[in-house]
């Protein structure tokens, strides 16, 4: 239930379901296919309804802040008429980085789940700043929960083909 703002809200999440994983694979799958944008996609869905889906789009709109978790916040936002996403989950591809991890927080989203680690993409050269998500929730206090390591073969698996493509920029 919902207090007022301000007030401590506790909220058991559902539990999360593969086929709204596979939506944010199906999305990163398209910037692999293409070697654009890099390996990553993201879902929202609240009451067992998608909200939204995005993937990485840094590259073709030349904003350095369009990851796929902001993506599909601000979509989920316009579609909902508002900036506060409590009761909704975020379904990533891998652990989102810490400018993603805020904008979760501070769109009120109840939880994360995601595949793949931020250290499997740093790996493949992404400027990614290490911190984990454990220690932001730490950090900043937040009541997000967090699900790691969900469907992570098949998220692994985008970075494996991710690597195949020659010549592509890290985004």
């Amino acid at each position: 239930m919902r207090k007022s703002a301000g007030a401590a809200v506790k909220k058991k999440s559902a539990p999360p379901e593969k086929k709204y994983m596979r939506i944010a694979i199906k999305e990163a799958t398209a910037n692999v296919k293409a070697c654009a944008g890099g390996p990553f996609g993201a879902c929202i869905i609240k009451d067992g309804k998608v909200i939204s889906k995005a993937r990485n789009t840094v590259l073709s709109e030349n904003d350095s802040t369009c990851h796929a978790e902001i993506n599909a916040i601000r979509e989920a936002c316009r579609k909902l008429g508002t900036f506060d996403l409590f009761g909704c989950m975020i379904y990533s591809t891998t652990e989102p980085c810490p400018m993603c991890f805020s904008a979760i927080h501070w769109a009120r989203i109840d939880a994360i789940v995601y595949g793949t680690k931020i250290a499997n993409v740093e790996k493949l050269g992404f400027n990614e700043m290490s911190i984990s998500n454990t220690t932001m929730k730490r950090l900043c206090k937040s009541r997000v929960a967090i699900i790691p390591g969900f469907l992570q073969g098949e998220c692994l698996a985008l970075i494996k083909n991710w690597k195949k493509c020659n010549g592509s920029s890290t985004y």
